[in-house]
C-alpha cells in the first residue's frame, strides 16, 4: 500500500513506479503501471481499514457503510437458501451461516460483513430454546419467571455449546476478502431478559420490567448470568477473528430515567470493560436518548436510530466517540430519488465528523428493495471528505 502525505509525494511515487526501480521497457506496461499506481493512491484505505479507522474516530477518505440485517430476507439469494433450510439450521450450520454472511458483500461491496446469527442463541445455549410461531414472532420453550427457572439456566459450558458460532466466524474470516471487515455481535442482557421472561416476542414486553421493580433479586440474578455468558461469547468471537463487536440493546428504549441505568446500561458497561480491547465495541441501544450515559458504557461507537439527528447527537459526544446510523429503513421501500436524497442529506450533515459509520437506524426490512440498497451504497461509496491534513 502507498501512503500519500502530499501532492508532491504522490508525484514522486508515481515517477519512481513508472521510471525508477520499477521501470518497464514496454510503453503499454508503463501506462498500466502508472494507472495502477494512481488507483493505489486513490484507494489508500481498504474497506477493512476504513471501517476500523472510523470506529476509532480516525480520519477516513469517506464514511464506511454496512447495514444491520444486510444479510437476509430482502436478498433473493437468501430466499433461495431459505427454501431448503430453516432459519435455525442456517444459524447453526457454519457453512450456511458463512454463505449467507457473504451474500451482501458479493452483491453490494459493503465495507463490513456482519455474522449471520441471532441474539437468542445465548438463551438456547443456557437451556431455553426458541422457535418461530406460524403466525409470526418468536416463542421460547418456557418463561423464566422465578428463581428456580433462573437456577436451571446452565451457564457452565454455555459458550462451548455455541461452538458453531466460533466455527462460522473462523470460516467467514477465511473466505471473506481480507480487505473487508467482519463484525460480531450479541444481544444485551436487558433485551435477552425480556424475551426470556416474556416467553417470546411481544408487543409490550412487561415481564422483565415488572421483575426489575417487584423482584429485583430475581432480575439481577438473571442479568448476572447473561452478562457473564455474553462476555465469554463476544471474547470468543474476537479470538475467532472479528474486527469489531456490536451489542444490540434493541429494547433499551422501553426503559426511562434511572431505569435505563439499572436495567441495561450498567450491564453493558460491565461487558465492555471485560472485553478484549483489541477491537472496538459498537453499542446500539434503540430509542435510548441519554447520550452521555450511553457514552459512559465505554463503547467506541454509538448506534443512532432514525428518529434522531446525527449531527445533534454527535455534538453531545466527545470527539473520540463515534456515531453510526441512521437512515430510516423505510427509505429502502420508496424510490431511487428518495434513497439518494436522504443518503446525501445524512452525508452532508456528517461531512466534518471523524468517527462516522453509515448505517440504517434499524435493520433492513424484508420488503426493502435491493435496487434502493444498491443506490444507497453507491452514493456513500462515491462520496468523499477532506482529510484532516487537507481541511
Amino acid at each position: 500500500m502507498i501512503g500519500v502525505k502530499s501532492a508532491a509525494h504522490s508525484a514522486e511515487i508515481l515517477n519512481k513506479l513508472t521510471f525508477g526501480v520499477f521501470r518497464v521497457e514496454s510503453s503499454i506496461r508503463a501506462v498500466d503501471f502508472r494507472v495502477h499506481a494512481i488507483m493505489m493512491i486513490k484507494q489508500a484505505l481498504t474497506r477493512r481499514e476504513r471501517f476500523t479507522k472510523a470506529c476509532r474516530c480516525e480520519p477516513t477518505d469517506r464514511p464506511p457503510i454496512w447495514m444491520m440485517r444486510q444479510a437476509g430476507r430482502a436478498l433473493p439469494e437468501y430466499r433461495e437458501v431459505k427454501k431448503k433450510h430453516s432459519f435455525v439450521e442456517i444459524v447453526q450450520t457454519p457453512e450456511l451461516a458463512t454463505e449467507v454472511t457473504l451474500q451482501p458483500i458479493r452483491r453490494f461491496g459493503f465495507d463490513a460483513a456482519i455474522l449471520f446469527s441471532d441474539i437468542l442463541v445465548i438463551c438456547e445455549a443456557l437451556g431455553q430454546s426458541y422457535s418461530f410461531r406460524e403466525a409470526g414472532g418468536i416463542e421460547m420453550a418456557y418463561k423464566v419467571n422465578n428463581a428456580i427457572d433462573v437456577e436451571r439456566l446452565n451457564v457452565n459450558g454455555a459458550v462451548e455449546r455455541l461452538n458453531y458460532v466460533d466455527q462460522a466466524v473462523r470460516m467467514i474470516r477465511r473466505e471473506l476478502d481480507k480487505d473487508t471487515a467482519l463484525i460480531g455481535f450479541s444481544g444485551s442482557p436487558w433485551t435477552l431478559a425480556n424475551f426470556m421472561m416474556e416467553g417470546g416476542s411481544s408487543r409490550e414486553f412487561v415481564q422483565a420490567k415488572r421483575a426489575m421493580y417487584a423482584e429485583p433479586a430475581l432480575f439481577e440474578s438473571l442479568c448476572r448470568k447473561l452478562t457473564d455468558v455474553i462476555v465469554d461469547y463476544l471474547n470468543m468471537q474476537i479470538a475467532a477473528g472479528v474486527d469489531a463487536v456490536q451489542i444490540f440493546d434493541t429494547l433499551g428504549g422501553t426503559l426511562s430515567g434511572n431505569q435505563v441505568e439499572e436495567g441495561s446500561l450498567k450491564w453493558i458497561r460491565e461487558i465492555v470493560s471485560r472485553l478484549d480491547k483489541s477491537v472496538p465495541v459498537i453499542v446500539f441501544s434503540k430509542s435510548t436518548r441519554d447520550w452521555k450515559a450511553l457514552a459512559e458504557t465505554g463503547g467506541q461507537v454509538l448506534g443512532v436510530d432514525w428518529a434522531e439527528s446525527l449531527p445533534a447527537v454527535a455534538s453531545q459526544l466527545a470527539k473520540n466517540v463515534g456515531v453510526q446510523g441512521n437512515l430510516d429503513p423505510t427509505v429502502l421501500e420508496t424510490s431511487p430519488e428518495v434513497a439518494i436524497r436522504e443518503t446525501k442529506r445524512i452525508l452532508e450533515g456528517m461531512k466534518d465528523r471523524d468517527g462516522f459509520v453509515f448505517n440504517l437506524g434499524h435493520g433492513v426490512r424484508p420488503s426493502s428493495q435491493v435496487e434502493l440498497m444498491q443506490a444507497v451504497v453507491e452514493t456513500v461509496q462515491s462520496s468523499s471528505r477532506p482529510s484532516r491534513e487537507e481541511a
